[in-house]
């Protein structure tokens, strides 16, 4: 069911102009974009293509032809090993929080400059100096949500569908995925114990680990975006992932599939953001397209289509983005109250180099076993 906005006239965004950001005429330039996979408006379908609009947008106004090299990453330890290497180069990334904390702490993130960058303004509040960017230098926070449960309900009983217990439930063994990174499988456990998914005592990790243990027999795969075909076809009836892509894999879901979704109690609240790496080969053009990226268009476009809930307020406050979204509001943008205590109290948060070897160790031992 993904909405899509239609696109606008060039001369309707010539409003985005940024200081700087301008390229004297002729030759051309290249941006390098890193990004989740399933996480831009990418034109199919009819969709608004951000990364072409922005293309078109940029020739247009500065009278120099850019080219985007778009890939992706599955999940953020994948991208920070890449990154943290050397051996890739890009312009702008788009990790969680708890990761921007590691990166600008290790000095992998240039700091920005906001006046490359004046649709900055439509960031809501409560996205300004969380802990993970508590100065607002590295990150232009786009898009936010909460970790759920995903199950399809023509296998699964009703009664089971609570809490982090249905990835553990007998029942349903070799129909259950389980996230194939350390940070997010551990998480489940230890929501799932009432541990703290920030815990620095080994002892904490360990508990998770004998439980991803105990888990195992009972899954049928490790996956990122794996999940989508495999939950949509009902080859699989459970998974934990991120409510936005609940709705993605809804709308394609195969005939005899009934796929529904729920919070547990505790559970992953989180931030991803756009970030530029000091492999950046072209500052100014990065803080270009970040700028694109919050504008109206854009953001509404981007918003419709990845399903994921925007900070940007010219996402959420507009009347058409509401209207199209449905029902599908309710579980994006759940009444929680204060959104950064919940934030706060959940959310990942980075842990030192020491804690992490020692949780990937523990994680290759869930992995090989």
């Amino acid at each position: 069911m993904k909405k899509f906005l239609k696109v606008l006239p060039l001369a309707a965004l010539l409003a985005l102009f940024c200081t700087g950001c301008g390229s004297s005429s002729g030759g051309s330039l290249t941006l390098n974009v890193y990004n989740w996979g399933e996480y831009i408006s990418d034109g199919s379908e009819g969709s608004y293509d951000t990364v072409h609009e922005f293309e078109s947008w940029y020739e247009e106004t500065y009278g120099t032809a850019v080219h985007v090299n778009y890939d992706t990453f599955a999940s953020n330890e994948d991208m920070y090993a890449k990154l943290s290497t050397g051996a890739v180069s890009y312009d702008v990334v788009i990790p969680s929080d708890y990761m921007i904390a590691r990166m600008a702490e290790e000095g992998l993130l240039l700091e920005l400059d906001f006046d490359n960058i004046p649709n900055y303004a439509n960031i809501d509040e409560a996205f300004h100096g969380l802990y993970y960017d508590p100065d607002d230098l590295y990150s232009v926070p786009y898009a936010y949500g909460i970790v759920g449960v995903i199950y399809n309900a023509a296998v699964v009983d009703e009664a089971d569908a609570d809490g982090w217990e249905l990835l553990w439930n007998e029942n349903y063994s070799g129909s259950i995925l389980q996230f194939n990174n350390s940070r997010d499988a551990f998480g489940t456990a230890m929501y799932r114990a009432g541990l703290d998914v920030n815990s620095t005592d080994t002892a904490d990790w360990d508990a998770a680990r004998d439980a991803l243990l105990a888990q195992r027999p009972l899954v049928y795969s490790y996956v990122m975006d794996e999940i989508y075909n495999m939950m949509e076809s009902g080859e699989a009836a459970i998974g934990a992932y991120y409510a936005g892509d609940y709705f993605t894999m809804l709308d394609a879901q195969a005939d005899g599939v009934d796929l529904r979704f729920y919070y547990p109690d505790e559970t992953n609240y989180y931030v991803d953001a756009m970030c530029i790496p000091i492999s950046c080969q072209n500052k100014e053009l990065a803080e270009c397209f970040i700028n694109f990226m919050l504008s109206r268009d854009a953001a509404i476009a981007n918003a419709e289509y990845t399903y994921y809930a925007s900070p940007n307020a010219a996402v959420y406050t507009d009347a058409e983005y509401l209207a199209d979204m449905g029902d599908a509001i309710d579980i994006l943008y759940p009444d929680l109250g204060d959104f950064s205590e919940q934030y706060n109290r959940y959310a990942y948060r980075n842990l030192d180099s020491e804690l992490l070897d020692y949780i990937n160790t523990l994680w290759e031992t869930v992995k090989i076993n």
